[in-house]
Parts: structure tokens; C-alpha cells; sequence
């Protein structure tokens, strides 16, 4: 299978590494607006490097996965569907909630597939929770509690372009959550603070949320998020109902401390969301080469994408405006 790559930053240069070894992949072709940063990545791999937008669809390709910035997705997965390859693109896939709605309008009826990034839906032990509540383990749900929680926060000139902390960073919690349920978002209420550097509030966003869901079914669900997480990279996940209890995000490498008498961490925390996700990246990728030849649908569609949007559109506004919102379901 021949696959483009758009984009050789750090979520780019990874997903190379990982596409480079995929048995499915027989070619590999980089492109980016930084045309040496493609070619010398493209030499240090064994691949290829396509010098345009044009000539990468021009070469041939079976498939293309999107990592470039997030300002150029639409246009980008617009460009690819247009020539009727199959595509990855990595959240979000347009800039604002009315983009993201016209570029779903403009691929319906394409038949061109579409697989958005958000790999937690390929982290085993979430599969795990997905599985036990579809297999009625928990008994009824009641309480969902997920957090996400960065090392450290991103640079200020990230802040303008990043749609702030709910579309940047709780979006994965809200995304996992209706995976992992199977259930939609009705209600919203969400509150933040700023602690840190002053460059948060200077941009309108805020350094730290704390995002309570009511699911369609009454399940309630707490999302905290966080840019100031100096123990590490914390991302963990709890579903409790009426017969058990089941979490995931803990294991020895989870940045956590006990008191005395608890278990304490073996291993070195994570440091950010490359080294936890690793393997579910990987997994990401392998499904889309599955995806691309037509063996099996795609498991985070565009629809997908906008359902988790439309949450973190009204987390935002429950947020500034101190008040509950309704979420009005994923429709267009």
C-alpha cells in the first residue's frame, strides 16, 4: 500500500516511524511546507519525499493521513477526499464548529473514507471498559470520571491557534466517553481557573477544568483537565455501576503517589501523550490501512469527530458563561 504522510512536526515524524513499519505499507511518501524537514526525515527513514500537495496525490497514492497544523486540516482533507483518496486526519478536522459541518457536507456521498485521530479508542485498557459495559459487567452505570493531565503547558504562541483547553485537550475525554458508554452528551456544566502563566488568560483559555456530563441515559460524568501535571502525563479513566467498578490509566508508570501503605510507581512516569499511547498509535494506523483497502469501516468518523466537538463547544460556553448547556446531539 502506498500511503502520503502531510506533515513531519513531532506527531508527524512519529507517525512515519510507525507507518515505515507497518507490513501494509509498501511506499511512503512525505510532504510538509518545510520541504527540507520532509526530505531529511524521508532520507533518515528509507522513504520518499513529494516537494507539493500535487505532486504527493500525483504519485499515485492509496492513502493519506493528515498531520500537519491544525489551521491547514480542512483544506487539506478536503484536497485528498477531492481526488478520492482515503484519508487520516488527526482532531480536529476543520477549525470551528460551522467549518467542520460544511466539510461533512462537502464528503457525504463521496464514498471517500474518513478516519479522525483520537487513538485513545485504541488503547487496550479502554477497549477493556468499552467491552465490560456493552457486556453489562458493571450492571447500571452511575459515574464516569476521567482525567487528562499535561506535564507541562504548551508553549503561549500555541494558545491562539489551539481552540483552547476543551477543544484541545478534554475533547479526548469527551470523545472516549461516548466510545466507551455508548451513550450521547445531553448536558454540560464547566468551570475553569487559571494558576500558572499569565498568557492562558491573555488568550481567553484557561490552565485547568473541571467538565460534568449528563449522558442520555442520567449517567453523570466528571472531565478534569490540566496543563500544570508536574508529577507527568496523567490520563486515566474510571466506570462505576451498580455491580463493579473498573478503571484504566493505572499502572506502574502512572504519576501518581500514595500514602503510606499504598503501592508507589516503579518506573519512570510518562512524559507526555507519545510515550502513553504509543501502542495505540500504532494500532490507529494499522486500522487505517485496513480502512484504506476497504476490509473494515472507519472507526472514528467524521461524525465522531463532530459529536466530541459539539461537547467541547458547549464545555467552552457552559464555562464563560457559568450556566449549564444542552448539547443538541451531532446532527448537521
Amino acid at each position: 500500500m502506498r500511503i502520503g504522510l502531510i506533515g513531519t512536526g513531532r506527531i508527524g515524524t512519529f507517525h512515519a516511524e510507525t507507518l515505515i513499519g507497518l507490513p501494509a505499507v509498501t511506499r511512503l511518501v512525505l510532504h510538509d511546507a518545510l520541504e527540507r524537514q520532509a526530505h531529511e526525515l524521508a532520507v533518515k527513514l528509507g522513504a520518499e519525499h513529494a516537494h507539493d500537495l500535487d505532486g504527493l496525490l500525483a504519485s499515485g497514492m492509496d492513502a493519506v493521513v493528515i498531520a500537519a497544523p491544525t489551521t491547514t486540516h480542512a483544506d487539506l482533507v478536503r484536497a485528498v477526499a477531492g481526488a478520492g483518496v482515503p484519508v487520516f486526519c488527526e482532531k480536529p478536522i476543520a477549525g470551528t464548529l460551522a467549518e467542520t459541518r460544511a466539510l461533512l457536507a462537502e464528503l457525504d456521498g463521496s464514498g471517500v473514507p474518513l478516519q479522525v485521530g483520537f487513538q485513545r479508542r485504541f488503547d487496550p485498557g479502554y477497549i477493556a471498559l468499552r467491552d465490560a459495559v456493552a457486556a453489562g459487567e458493571l450492571g447500571r452505570l452511575h459515574t464516569v470520571r476521567a482525567c487528562t493531565a499535561d506535564p507541562a503547558p504548551p508553549p503561549a504562541g500555541y494558545l491562539p491557534t489551539s481552540g483552547g483547553i476543551f477543544r484541545d485537550c478534554a475533547v479526548h475525554d469527551f470523545d472516549i466517553v461516548r466510545w466507551v458508554t455508548g451513550r450521547e452528551v445531553v448536558e454540560v456544566s464547566a468551570t475553569g481557573a487559571n494558576r500558572g502563566e499569565p498568557y492562558f488568560a491573555a488568550a481567553g483559555d484557561v490552565d485547568t477544568a473541571v467538565t460534568v456530563l449528563t449522558l442520555d441515559d442520567s449517567t453523570l460524568v466528571t472531565c478534569t483537565a490540566t496543563r500544570y501535571n508536574g508529577a507527568g502525563y496523567d490520563v486515566r479513566m474510571e466506570v462505576a455501576g451498580s455491580r463493579s467498578t473498573l478503571a484504566t490509566g493505572l499502572d506502574s508508570r502512572s504519576p501518581l503517589r500514595f500514602t503510606a501503605g499504598g503501592p508507589q510507581p516503579g518506573a519512570a512516569p510518562y512524559d507526555g501523550f507519545l510515550s502513553r499511547f504509543r501502542d495505540a498509535y500504532a494500532a490507529e494506523l494499522m486500522a487505517f490501512t485496513e480502512v484504506a483497502a476497504g476490509t473494515r469501516p472507519s472507526p472514528c468518523t467524521g461524525d465522531d469527530a463532530l459529536a466530541a466537538l459539539l461537547v467541547a463547544e458547549a464545555a467552552d460556553r457552559s464555562c464563560r458563561t457559568g450556566r449549564p448547556v444542552r448539547v443538541e446531539g451531532a446532527g448537521r
